[in-house]
């Protein structure tokens, strides 16, 4: 046995440095999402606000219940998510023609213009959080990611933390 790995063991020996890829992988996600967080708390938005309208514009007219099947929360949480954007005037419900009793949701013209500074804000963000890499490095890093969120059963660009926040399917 290796010395160091002999001290980490023995009580009141040092602890060992945690380096593995899944410690990196949370130690740089949280990172990054605590600096988005503040770069977006300038256009009084959230993440998971930011989320909702990406979601949304990448599918209009979905209604409240199928956003909530897709994001893995109660309908009922998802009202609550959408009641903020209505206020702020950048989504639109509009009642389903097909089912009346379902709301369609939409982004407004101003919540198109702010997911449009949000790319913005997105763009220089990723660019800050990957400046140690070129660009083949930042695609590679991306193909591979992409491979561990998918054999992680994890859903394309829906995060599973909606899951998470207070009134989610846990709740």
């Amino acid at each position: 046995m290796s010395s160091e790995r002999q001290a980490a063991e023995e009580p009141g020996g040092p602890a060992p440095t945690p380096r593995g890829a899944a410690f990196l992988l949370t130690q740089l996600g949280t990172h990054a999402a605590d600096r988005f967080a503040v770069r977006v708390a300038e256009l009084g938005l959230t993440p998971p606000d930011i989320g909702l309208l990406r979601t949304i514009a990448t599918r209009p007219g979905r209604s409240q219940r199928a956003l909530a099947a897709d994001l893995g929360v109660v309908p009922s949480r998802v009202v609550a998510l959408i009641d903020r954007l209505d206020g702020k005037g950048l989504v639109e419900r509009r009642r389903s023609t097909e089912d009346r009793r379902n709301h369609e949701l939409y982004l407004s013209a101003e919540g198109g213009r702010v997911l449009g500074e949000v790319r913005g804000i997105a763009a220089a963000h990723e660019d800050d959080i990957l400046s140690a890499l070129d660009d083949g490095q930042r695609a590679e890093l991306t193909e591979l990611l992409g491979l561990v969120a998918a054999q992680q059963g994890l859903a394309p660009g829906i995060h599973p933390g909606y899951r998470n926040l207070p009134g989610g399917q846990g709740s």
